[in-house]
């Protein structure tokens, strides 16, 4: 591509300066674009964060390098945030297809913001004209090298998948996962694994995604040698995820787990699936550690190990999040806002129900005094407008929402 001229090459730096300043706003739009058209890209949230850090970081590089070099192209080659989507997608079977489609409608909503921002920076219409016509040009290199270099990473990664030790323990896993005919014997062969046994599966992530180099494999050892188990059943579900599974004969000690848990490096987060026997409860377990997740892995100041049976009651209740949602608002009311002190009232309101409007065991678990329980309390309940009596169960849940999905449970996020 040849340098654009010298006064358009001006007016394209003071749109990309313009676009870097609301690049929040570009983003939130090449975001929803991506997951209206490949919604499986937001179904998980390691997933979504993953994608949402591959716009990001491609944003963020085309745009700098329209305002340090305007009109010139941009280099070829991509973030690593690309690539690591790139080797996700393969790891969790999904087409490559749905990379193209996400980075066709993504590259459509970035041109919309681009054009917006310059028509409302250039005035002169044959200067907008000739800006775009060039910008244009420019994006659309970008893009498509950019497409170029994650689907060589796509095949690149499928090919390693399709050799090796990796790619027959992970078909031999899927295959017990889908419910496919495969004896129980065969396949704990090919895993070196005790598919007689009870099994708890894991579900471990980063958070916030990144490459791990081992970290999750060395968090789900830790767990399994908590409970004096085997090393565990793994397979990478993603740069920064891996499902696990840990073989024992009895279930195990969930103190040990979360003990384990402390020890393993910042930022790796687990859930645990209820611990079931042979082949169905390998599935079950697994499936419902993927659902906990799924809960789970938008909250950032969630647990750092959280069990299945410990959230079973809040996946229930949202599986409509909308309908979730306007039950928290509706039975929280003024609670539900964003300020520290009636995140402090709703804390000691959910301790004081789950121990039974006991005041002087609320306190011992707050490390506070029980006169200052009984004031918060008689606080919340001024907020909500009812006596907690009235409608114990109905705020022990919406706390409970809350205190899980964090502002997932809000209803500023319909918006």
């Amino acid at each position: 591509m040849q340098t654009a001229a010298p006064d358009v090459a001006i007016l394209i730096r003071l749109v990309a300066e313009r676009c870097l300043a609301e690049i929040d706003d570009m983003l939130a739009d090449i975001d929803a674009a991506t997951f209206e058209v490949a919604p499986i890209l937001a179904e998980d949230p390691v997933l979504a964060a993953e994608s949402r850090a591959s716009s990001r970081a491609n944003g963020l590089r085309m745009l700098t390098v329209l305002q340090r070099q305007p009109g010139e192209p941009v280099p070829r080659g991509v973030p690593l945030e690309t690539l690591d989507l790139a080797r996700t997608l393969v790891r969790r079977g999904i087409e490559l297809e749905v990379l193209v489609q996400a980075y066709r409608r993504g590259h459509d909503a970035a041109w919309r913001r681009w054009m917006d921002v310059a028509a409302a920076t250039i005035e002169a219409r044959d200067d907008l004209v000739a800006v775009l016509r060039e910008s244009s040009a420019l994006l659309s290199d970008y893009i498509n090298g950019a497409l170029d270099a994650a689907i060589t990473r796509m095949r690149e990664e499928r090919q390693d998948l399709h050799s090796g030790e990796l790619a027959r323990r992970a078909e031999t896993i899927r295959l017990l996962l889908d419910g496919a005919p495969i004896s129980a014997d065969r396949a704990g062969r090919r895993l070196d694994y005790d598919l007689a046994a009870r099994h708890t599966a894991m579900v471990l992530w980063a958070d916030p995604p990144g490459e791990t180099h081992g970290v999750l494999e060395r968090s789900a050892g830790l767990l399994a040698a908590a409970v004096h188990a085997r090393r565990p059943l793994t397979l990478p579900a993603g740069t920064s995820t891996l499902w696990a599974w840990i073989a024992t004969r009895h279930t195990p000690d969930r103190d040990a787990l979360r003990e384990a848990m402390s020890q393993a490096a910042p930022g790796v987060r687990a859930v645990l699936g209820p611990s079931r026997d042979g082949l169905t409860g390998f599935r079950r377990s697994h499936s419902a550690a993927l659902a906990a997740q799924g809960l789970l892995g938008d909250n950032p100041d969630g647990d750092r190990l959280t069990a299945y049976q410990d959230v079973e009651v809040v996946a229930l209740a949202s599986h409509d999040m909308q309908q979730a949602r306007e039950f928290v608002s509706s039975t929280l009311g003024p609670l539900c806002g964003t300020d520290p002190a009636l995140a402090t009232l709703r804390s000691t309101l959910r301790i004081y129900l789950d121990e039974g409007g006991n005041a002087p065991r609320t306190a011992e678990r707050l490390h506070t005094h029980r006169n200052t329980v009984l004031q918060r309390v008689a606080r919340a309940e001024s907020l909500l407008g009812y006596r907690l009596a009235e409608r114990r169960l109905a705020v022990s849940l919406a706390l409970e929402l809350l205190r899980r999905l964090g502002n997932r449970a809000l209803m500023t996020r319909l918006s």
